[in-house]
């Protein structure tokens, strides 16, 4: 039988809020793949992956296998990767794939001219992992070993990015925008979508469900934290908690995700802290942000401290340099690379997912984060945040910024000046 949804709704900007969620936060492949095999592990019916990277090395491979493992067993197994995080499957992957029944589809492929078509620059950011209609798990964890870097080679200390396991209503939005994604990739005529449709509501009826009963037993538990600070407090999952899936896409959903940021930003009254690795905020966004700070909101960034490209690292400078300017404490975190797209306002409002503040994710990348009003879970996240801003983040100096040399600035108004030619020439602007 069909799982019921909560009966209590609040229609958001292009997004529906439930209760009734459990959640569980991940972090780090450490965490995520673990939790990712369990539930594999358990299915019945269909495994269903989205990910920006699958990297068939380290612990990644893990996952693949549980992939192979549920297929073997007659499980429907469906993966989506993207055409420029994953530009290929290694070949004796694809073997197994192909003998054990998993499907999957590159996005976008990039072909022959690669990213000079302005149309390829949209690519297939979000991560998304749904189990049986059940289990779902959303954030910004690509399936990459921790300690493996594509731009920053191999790290000494693992990459900091966070996820979420999810059971509870929001799961069926997973489903259906994951199912519209791959009869598209498929490109199957609308009168195929609805037989298929169909025929998997009469097999939910007749088929039973996938054994999360552990899951749900063994919730409380948390899993072991590797915390910086000594009498850290451990993160812990919540029960009961009001959630919803945000989503953007280049069709319906072009703003809901920023549009939510700047909602809650705009509503902040004590303290707004964002953990995100590409940082490059439209006007709108940066904005709201100053506006908070001038109103008395504490706002605190954690940024990625490290070199990974010249977009990356040049063309965020001005906008740091405004919103320091504008009394915005701004933290770089070097100890490893940072990817977390997480934040929480006034500790009562959090988003964990894989949309980054800058112009890819917010105007051109299909991109999927969770939304939370629930002050428990919240308060879980800014505790870890403010471990790693006080304990493992270096402030940026607003003197310091404005006083590097003069070549360095000239770089930096030429990579900020280049993107958003970038962008206009694609369409947009920012």
């Amino acid at each position: 039988m069909a799982r019921r949804r909560s009966p209590w709704k609040l229609r958001g900007g292009g997004w529906t809020t439930h209760g009734g969620h459990q959640l569980l936060l991940l972090e780090g492949g450490s965490a995520l793949f673990p939790a990712l095999v369990e539930a594999m592990d358990a299915a019945r019916r269909v495994v269903h992956l989205e990910t920006y990277i699958f990297d068939f090395a380290g612990s990644a491979i893990g996952v693949a296998e549980a992939l192979e493992r549920a297929a073997r067993r007659g499980v429907l197994v469906r993966l989506v990767v993207d055409g420029v995080g994953t530009p290929s499957v290694p070949t004796e992957w694809q073997a197994r794939f192909q003998a054990s029944g998993v499907k999957w589809h590159v996005y976008s492929p990039l072909g022959r001219l690669g990213l000079l078509i302005p149309s390829r620059w949209r690519r297939l950011h979000r991560k998304l992992c749904v189990v049986d209609e059940t289990v779902g798990f959303c954030g910004g964890i690509n399936i990459i070993d921790d300690l493996e870097d594509g731009a920053l080679g191999r790290l000494s200390v693992p990459r900091l990015d966070f996820s979420l396991r999810v059971i509870g209503p929001l799961v069926d939005d997973m489903v259906e925008s994951m199912e519209q994604l791959w009869w598209r990739l498929q490109a199957v005529r609308k009168a195929r979508q609805r037989e298929f449709r169909s025929a998997w509501h009469a097999l939910r009826e007749t088929l039973p469900l996938g054994d999360f009963s552990h899951l749900t037993s063994e919730f409380a538990q948390a899993m072991p934290w590797r915390l910086s600070a000594p009498d850290s407090p451990v993160l812990n999952g919540v029960d009961g908690a009001i959630a919803a899936l945000v989503l953007r896409d280049n069709v319906g959903h072009r703003h809901d995700i920023e549009r939510a940021y700047l909602k809650a930003i705009g509503e902040a009254r004590h303290e707004i802290v964002i953990a995100n690795a590409y940082f490059v905020p439209g006007g709108k966004l940066r904005r709201a942000l100053t506006h908070a700070a001038n109103r008395g909101v504490r706002v605190r960034l954690l940024l990625q401290g490290r070199y990974e490209n010249f977009f990356q690292y040049h063309a965020a400078r001005p906008v740091y340099q405004a919103l320091v300017d504008a009394g915005i404490d701004i933290h770089e975190y070097a100890p490893s690379a940072l990817h977390a797209k997480v934040a929480v306002v006034d500790r009562c409002w959090a988003t964990v997912g894989s949309t980054n503040l800058d112009p890819l994710s917010l105007l051109l990348a299909r991109e999927a984060n969770v939304l939370s009003t629930d002050r428990r879970f919240a308060n879980m996240l800014h505790k870890r945040l403010d471990v790693l801003v006080n304990h493992e983040g270096s402030p940026i100096d607003a003197q310091a910024l404005s006083a590097r040399p003069w070549q360095q600035r000239v770089l930096d108004r030429i990579a900020f000046g280049l993107m958003r030619a970038m962008l206009f020439v694609s369409g947009h602007r920012y």
